[in-house]
């Protein structure tokens, strides 16, 4: 999926994390748990704040891998919010490396949608609030 000229999206990121050594796969490049790990952290972040409280991860539908993440490496997982039921959220994550610099490049390497579910304080399934106008 090798895209060109790719800039990063128009909007804040959920979060921004460099990619340290102790992350290193055998293969040299970034263990992919350690990528999947900050997308469940962005998605729980944007999940919680629509909840208005605690979310639990209760499914992953997707989780694609583009390119691969190399130490130094600042990733930035963006969220949206794609899809909102009684109890459950489904967030779209897509992740993209900012790498060499002197010379930026942008690499989108990981998509993702997760589902979280609203907890009440008893962790039990709660209904999330409506949207207020």
């Amino acid at each position: 999926m090798n895209e060109k000229n790719i800039t990063l999206p128009d909007k804040q990121a959920t979060i921004r994390v460099a990619a340290y050594p102790k992350e290193l796969n055998t293969g040299g490049c970034i263990f992919g748990g350690w990528i999947m790990s900050q997308v469940d952290v962005a998605g729980s972040i944007i999940s919680s704040e629509r909840a208005k409280g605690r979310t639990a991860t209760v499914g992953v539908k997707s989780f694609e891998f583009h390119e691969p993440v190399f130490v130094g490496d600042v990733i930035s997982c963006y969220t949206d919010i794609i899809r909102t039921g009684k109890t459950s959220i489904t967030v779209k994550i897509e992740v993209f490396a900012e790498r060499n610099p002197a010379k930026k490049e942008i690499v989108r390497v990981t998509e993702a949608e997760l589902t979280y579910v609203a907890l009440d304080e008893n962790r039990r399934p709660r209904e999330i609030p409506k949207v207020s106008d």
